[in-house]
């Protein structure tokens, strides 16, 4: 999988609000990282990223739950987003020895199903978090 960050913007970039915002997130994720380095569990990360957004202020929803329609049936496949960040970015937390191709799926399956074009992949489970920090656009 090919690493991504920084993200050098272009005429054809995402507007400007877009890039404050996933700023903001990235930022936010370094601190919780700075603190508590890797090597814990993806729900301790949860916790900490969605406190350090509340203390900067970023609005986000968690744990939304991703309902997965096919062909005019609903069903009960319990897929649930991370974080949704002003119903503009998804996030997906990882707290893995490494990245692999299903976990960039993930995402970008939610990305398509929920209509949302912006996603970023964070995996805390690395030295230094950049390296961890994959974004995706649709």
């Amino acid at each position: 999988m090919q690493r991504n960050f920084p993200v050098l913007q272009n005429k054809n970039a995402l507007p400007l609000l877009e890039k404050d915002l996933t700023d903001k997130i990235i930022d936010a994720a370094i601190e919780v990282h700075r603190v508590l380095g890797p090597g814990l569990l993806e729900s301790a990360y949860q916790a900490c990223i969605e406190h350090e957004s509340r203390l900067r202020s970023i609005s986000f929803e968690r744990l939304v739950d991703l309902p997965l329609n096919y062909k005019g049936i609903k069903l009960d496949a319990r897929y649930v987003i991370d974080l949704i960040y002003d119903r503009r970015v998804i996030v997906e937390l990882k707290a893995v020895d490494r990245v692999i191709p299903v976990h960039e799926a993930q995402l970008l399956t939610y990305m398509k199903l929920i209509g949302i074009h912006l996603g970023l992949l964070i995996n805390f489970n690395v030295p230094v978090l950049k390296d961890g920090i994959y974004r995706r656009v649709l």
